[in-house]
């Protein structure tokens, strides 16, 4: 993108849209992206910092006057500065407290989808972190009631589950002039920022909403860090820097930007969706798309439900990939049609292991492997599809070679060459010379014995009628002629079915051979995405440890204790949740074998039938 576009417009009726644009352009980024969001008081230049972290001088709009310029969620993608194969998605959000906008609720929402969507969370305020900004940052405090983890209970407090899925946040501090000192010693900006959220002892009203945002702040955001910037940048000052050459600004004022970038990039992560799924462009998209449209319906976003959601798109979608590397390879390998069926039977295998492999790349949350089923049962239809197609191939190809080696023997035969003395003799020879030279040049063909055996029966009238006008041969050498012929026939019959049997043999091995690379992608992908969920509890967990520890260190006790049960609540449930993810997996392979097995079963039924008929047949004729 060379220039940001809005993501997040405002309908004539007040309520949030997205915009079909930005989905487009989120649509094609397969890559996982970071996402920085920016939010704070209107008017506080968080669109310069923006155009900085994009690499620009200009891009997201930057106004000189009171009036907030941003309105809306702006939307920047380019490529990360520091992480290859990532894009950075930055997201300039519209200015809260405005006072002409009137709605609060506007800002909550605007808040909310920037938490939501985000990977890190800047703030942007200017001054100092007194009682007031912290009080200015309302917003977090509403997280609670304008967010839920799950659907299950809509009623029941789940906040603490926050920590697992909320982004990074970073305080920044425009016109920062104060001496960073705490007890007359210098301070970092992180310890300044701690000092500025350290509550206060006692349970009085006014004690209680002093302690409530921090406390919020504290929980939701347990990794956290600032950056204060020491020199002054007043309205008047950013609004100029629209026009201005870098080479116009003062090395303080870039160094300083600079090092709030580095910050910015080694602070931010790869989206991740709960239980440590990876956000694409395209995922990030329909997040989206889902959150506001639940907003605007007037309902609470919901995590759960938002993953669900993502879930079914992404599935499907990946089946449609999964799919389209399958065909894309079949394709091209059609073009070399006839093959041998070992030949096809290989390439289907290898394609059908790499659109399994491509599935997996994108799909999360097939708890009961329903589109990884449904794509096994379409790579398996035009698996069959392309078989036909190469018997057909094959078919034509030995038709051709028969109508070619037989061309002399027909011609022959409306010669009338073969009715004379000696003439049923001559014909056998011919023929013998011509299913020799076919052998010799057709063995590998898949059709190759069906084709012989229907042309040897349409011969068989000709040699009927020639072995009946061959004065030469008495009755009883005619008739044991006619005997040999039949087990001739017989026999070739035979080798048509023993060559399908063969066949049928070689489909299953293949068969057998794609589920157990696909099993083995299976595992591989239940095992990734356990082992997240696992390392997403961990983290949240140790979180939580660091905020008890704290507030043990800074004589808390009665709220320590009170998080010890909510230690043992959360532990408890991340182990149920490991324990039902585990049980579903497990279900989900027993089941897959299951369908394999009777897959299997079907084919070994047809081969046992096949291979009674030809048991049933004689081998051969007795002559009287």
């Amino acid at each position: 993108m060379d220039k940001p576009v809005c993501l997040i417009g405002t309908e004539s009726d007040g309520k949030l849209c997205v915009q079909q644009s930005a989905l487009q352009i989120l649509q094609q980024i397969q890559q996982p992206v970071v996402v920085v969001a920016m939010v704070g008081l209107y008017r506080t230049g968080k669109s310069f910092l923006m155009n900085r972290l994009a690499g620009k001088q200009t891009g997201f709009a930057l106004g000189s006057t009171i009036e907030s310029k941003t309105k809306g969620i702006w939307m920047w993608c380019v490529d990360h500065p520091t992480k290859a194969g990532t894009t950075l998605v930055l997201l300039d959000t519209e200015g809260l407290g405005d006072v002409d906008k009137g709605d609060s609720k506007h800002d909550t929402n605007i808040f909310c989808l920037a938490v939501l969507l985000s990977s890190t969370l800047v703030y942007n305020s200017r001054g100092t972190i007194d009682n007031r900004a912290v009080e200015e940052l309302q917003y977090v405090t509403e997280l609670t009631e304008c967010i839920k983890v799950k659907s299950s209970d809509e009623d029941a407090d789940d906040s603490s589950e926050f920590v697992k899925f909320f982004p990074s946040f970073i305080w920044t501090v425009r016109d920062f002039t104060l001496e960073r000192k705490i007890d007359g010693k210098d301070a970092t900006d992180d310890e300044y920022l701690e000092f500025a959220l350290k509550l206060k002892p006692g349970k009085s009203k006014k004690v209680m909403e002093y302690n409530l945002p921090r406390e919020c702040i504290q929980t939701f955001f347990p990794s956290r860090t600032c950056f204060t910037f020491s020199f002054p940048t007043a309205p008047e000052n950013v609004s100029r820097l629209e026009s201005l050459d870098p080479a116009d600004l003062s090395s303080d004022f870039l160094e300083v930007t600079d090092r709030f970038c580095k910050l910015v990039f080694h602070e931010s992560h790869v989206k991740k969706l709960k239980d440590g799924i990876t956000v694409t462009g395209r995922v990030l998209g329909n997040l989206a798309k889902t959150y506001v449209d639940t907003i605007s319906s007037g309902a609470v976003p919901c995590l759960e439900n938002a993953v669900i959601a993502m879930a079914m798109i992404e599935n499907e979608s990946a089946v449609k990939e999964g799919l389209d590397v399958y065909q894309s390879g079949m394709e091209k390998l059609k073009d070399s049609f006839p093959l041998e069926l070992k030949d096809v039977s290989s390439e289907h295998q290898h394609l059908s292991s790499m659109a399994t492999q491509t599935f997996m790349k994108s799909s999360f949350r097939d708890t009961d492997g329903k589109y990884l089923i449904s794509l096994e049962e379409n790579i398996n239809k035009l698996f069959d599809g392309y078989l036909c197609q190469n018997e057909q191939a094959s078919k034509r190809q030995c038709e051709d070679l028969l109508s070619s080696l037989s061309a002399p023997m027909m011609e022959n035969l409306k010669k009338s060459f073969y009715t004379r003395p000696g003439g049923y003799d001559l014909f056998c020879k011919d023929l013998e010379d011509i299913v020799k030279n076919y052998n010799s040049q057709a063995n590998k063909e898949v059709k190759a014995e069906e084709v012989l055996e229907e042309f040897l029966k349409q011969k068989s009238v000709d040699s009927e009628a020639i072995l009946q006008a061959d004065n030469q041969l008495t009755k009883k050498e005619k008739k044991i002629k006619k005997e040999t012929e039949k087990a001739s026939l017989l026999q070739q019959e035979i080798k048509a079915k023993e060559e399908k049997q063969r066949q049928l043999e070689e489909k299953m091995e293949a068969e057998k051979k794609s589920n157990e690379e696909r099993m083995r992608q299976m595992k591989e992908k239940m095992d990734l995405e356990l082992r997240l969920q696992r390392e997403e509890a961990e983290h949240a967990m140790d979180s939580k440890l660091r905020e008890q520890a704290a507030l043990l260190e800074k004589g808390f006790k009665d709220k320590a204790d009170m998080m010890t049960q909510e230690l043992e609540e959360f532990k408890r449930q991340n182990a149920e949740d490991e324990s039902n993810r585990a049980k579903e997996f497990t279900e989900m392979l027993e089941n897959f074998n299951k369908r394999h097995e009777e897959s299997m079963a079907m084919m070994m039924q047809q081969h046992k039938e096949q291979m009674q008929a030809i048991q049933k047949r004689p081998t051969g004729c007795c002559i009287m």
